[in-house]
Parts: C-alpha cells; sequence; structure tokens
C-alpha cells in the first residue's frame, strides 16, 4: 500500500525515562533508528522516524522524552512531549518493574482528552513479569508484556498495532469521487508563477491529478492564459473545475457559470474535515474591526516570496476588502503559538496537504473549542472576490449556497 508523507499515521512512544522506549522502537522497527544508552534521558526533544510495518504500510514513530524527567530543561522536555501528543494517531506507553503512578495517568489523561487510542507495553518482562496487584488491572485489554531483549511476541505487538491505528488516519477518502464519474473530464488550472518549484507541480495538484485517474475520469492540466482558447476550441464542456485559490477571479470570468468550479486548497479542506466550521467562520471577515488580530496557519514549511500566497496576498485582499487596519500572524508547520488563540479574532488555516487529518484538527481545535470562527485560504479568497458561493456550491446544496452564505 503506498501512502504519500502526509497520509502516514503517526505513532508517538511514551513513558518514564529507562523504561525502554527507544530500544522498544529499535525491536519494532528492525532497525538503530534510536539512540540506546543505559543513562536516563538520552532521548530530549522528539525525534520522528519512518518505517514500513509488513502487511500496512508505513508509519512516522515518534520518540519522546521521558515523562519523568527532572529540573528545568526536563520541565521543558516533558512539555514538548506532551505536545506531540494532539497530533499523534496511535500512543504506546511504555512501563516496565510494574511502576505505574502519577506520570503514566497524566499521560493516559491527555491521550483521552486528545481522543488518541493507546497501548500499553509492560517492558523488561524478562526480568519481572506484569504484576496483577498493580493498578494495571483495569487497563488489562490494552496491556502486553514485552521485552526487548527477548522480543519473542514481537508479532503479537505489530498486530494490535494495526488493530489499534484508527482507519481515517491511513484510508483516505477520495478527494472527488462522489463529484466525479467515468469518463468525466476535470480541468485543473495550474498556474506557474514564483511560488511553483522549478520542473514540478505543488503536492495539491499532483493529488488531484491522481484522485482523478483513480476515479477513471479525464484530467486535464493547464495555465490560466490557455483556458478561453481551450474551451473556444474543443467545445468541452468538463463536469468540474478546479483552480489555483489565488486566480479565482480569472477562472470565474473564464469558466461557463453553469460548469461547478472551486479551487485546490476548497477541495483539500472538505476531504481534511472541518468542513462546516470552515463554511460558518468564513463570513466573519465582514465582522473584522480595526485592530483585530488574524491567525494564518500555514501546515507547511517554505521559502518566503515576496508574493506568498499566506503572508503577502491574503493579508492585502483581506485588508483592501474589510477596509480596516487589521494584523496578522503566521505559524508554520506544527509551531507553538506565540500569543493565547483567544487573542484571535479570525483563523485562516491552509489546505492542509502535507499533514494528517489528526494533526489538522488538532491544529484548529484550540480556535474552535475557544469559539474563534475558523476558515481556509481558498474560502477566505473566493469571499473576498465576491465567488463564494460558487466556491463551495459543488460541496453543499443551491438552497445552502445562495441562502446562507451572503
Amino acid at each position: 500500500m503506498n501512502r504519500g508523507k502526509e497520509s502516514k499515521p503517526h505513532i508517538g512512544i511514551y513513558g518514564r525515562r529507562n523504561n525502554g522506549k527507544s530500544s522498544f522502537i529499535n525491536v519494532l522497527s528492525g532497525q538503530e533508528i534510536a539512540i540506546v544508552s543505559d543513562f536516563a534521558g538520552t532521548t530530549t526533544d522528539p525525534v520522528k522516524k519512518s518505517f514500513e510495518i509488513t502487511g500496512f504500510g508505513p508509519v512516522i514513530l515518534i520518540d519522546t522524552a521521558g515523562i519523568d524527567d527532572s529540573g528545568e530543561l526536563g520541565l521543558k522536555r516533558i512539555k514538548k512531549t506532551f505536545e506531540t501528543i494532539p497530533n499523534v494517531d496511535l500512543a504506546i506507553l511504555v512501563i516496565a518493574n510494574n511502576v505505574f503512578g502519577e506520570f503514566e495517568n497524566e499521560l493516559i489523561k491527555s491521550f483521552g482528552k486528545n481522543k488518541v487510542p493507546y497501548i500499553i507495553i509492560h517492558n523488561k518482562s524478562d526480568i519481572e513479569h506484569l504484576n496483577d496487584e498493580t493498578l494495571l488491572m483495569q487497563f488489562s485489554d490494552n496491556i502486553i508484556e514485552f521485552s526487548t531483549k527477548k522480543p519473542d511476541n514481537l508479532e503479537l505487538v505489530i498486530n494490535k498495532i494495526k488493530r489499534a491505528i484508527p482507519e481515517k488516519s491511513y484510508k483516505k477518502k477520495s478527494l472527488l469521487g462522489d463529484l466525479v464519474s467515468y469518463g468525466d473530464v476535470v480541468l485543473l488550472i495550474t498556474p506557474i508563477d514564483i511560488e511553483a518549484p522549478a520542473g514540478r507541480l505543488i503536492l495539491p495538484q499532483v493529488q488531484m491529478i491522481r484522485d482523478i485517474l483513480d476515479n477513471d475520469a479525464v484530467s486535464i492540466v493547464l495555465k490560466e492564459r490557455e483556458v478561453d482558447s481551450f474551451l473556444r476550441k474543443t467545445n468541452i464542456k468538463p463536469a468540474l473545475v478546479i483552480t489555483d485559490s489565488q486566480i479565482f477571479t480569472t477562472a470565474d470570468a473564464s469558466i461557463p457559470k453553469d460548469v461547478p468550479l472551486t479551487s485546490f486548497s476548497i477541495v483539500l479542506a472538505r476531504n481534511k474535515g472541518n468542513f462546516t466550521n470552515y463554511i460558518d467562520g468564513t463570513p466573519f471577515i465582514d465582522k473584522l474591526k480595526d485592530n483585530d488580530r488574524v491567525l494564518m496557519l500555514e501546515s507547511c514549511t517554505h521559502h518566503v516570496s515576496c508574493d506568498d500566497i499566506g503572508r503577502v496576498k491574503i493579508p492585502r485582499w483581506i485588508s483592501n476588502y474589510t477596509g480596516k487596519k487589521i494584523f496578522f500572524d503566521t505559524v508554520s508547520g506544527l509551531d507553538n503559538l506565540d500569543r493565547d488563540i483567544k487573542e484571535y479574532a479570525l483563523v485562516i488555516q491552509c489546505g492542509g496537504c502535507v499533514i494528517t487529518q489528526k494533526q489538522l484538527e488538532g491544529r484548529l481545535s484550540l480556535a474552535i473549542e475557544a469559539g474563534i470562527p475558523v476558515t481556509n485560504f481558498g474560502m477566505a479568497i473566493a469571499y473576498v472576490q465576491g465567488i463564494f458561493n460558487r466556491a463551495i456550491s459543488p460541496f453543499v446544496s443551491g438552497k445552502q449556497s445562495d441562502d446562507l452564505y451572503l
């Protein structure tokens, strides 16, 4: 099963220092990918490693610092460990020597809060077997005795992991499967500008082409200046047109009104979840006031150009549309926020093509739980350019589009 980087399930390994977390990762992967030492606290910052589970597919393992670390630096390491939990699809808690207490309970509490399934590995069982008199009986269905020195039941552990990983973290639904049928023509408008990587298409464009082919439809890719000529010469009426969000107005003028039109970013937003929150949150652009602060969330890290879509164009378009003095903060990847989420009047998330659904949901949950409206790059652009209804119409009923969002 071939999965792209963005869809690999993330598995976090947690526990106290010297419980054998790094050794467990090495045995599980069959590689020396984590540093092992008898010295407690060898693992400091969370470290990601990719490996293939036979019969399942690629996953990302995250080796974390010991939950019982000490000192000022140790507290910072623990904080980083907890910060990984909202972004993992499965947690593995490694215990040893029948020691189970406050540290483990705090981890399990955090797993529950973030809706992360977990497995408990009682490591070093070749030295001391699991004692039924400990506080572990309530978790008996999740506990596996194991030894990294004598991993006789490694296959049992791997099978348990396979069953525990949520299906939605690896079995991705089609981007367009409910919108296109066999033989349909889908037109992809892909400008080649300063942000386009030399000799390549950007990831959302590649994902869309593959999904169209998977649905036995026809993908036609062209630049924005070729659209009018193509439609005129071929008389082809596409079943769907998907454009780069930043040329929405150009595409809107070129594509007949009876042809569904949306953007790469909006298709991804719908596929990754939070779509209803995005639709409901977008009109809050009209409510922005002077000195409001807007948070721009970029899932990837990239070189920032002078005409960057998230850091330059969208802030400029929103400022011009509202006529207000608005401050924009940008956070890339899964970095922490510098401000309290409640300081923001609006959060705008990119399409999220390089992160998992769990990571995107975790990224937005702070805002949603705090009642901060959220939207998406493509939806925000469509809204300020006056074509929001058309951009979301392929995914909502005509009545919703006409009555609710203008």
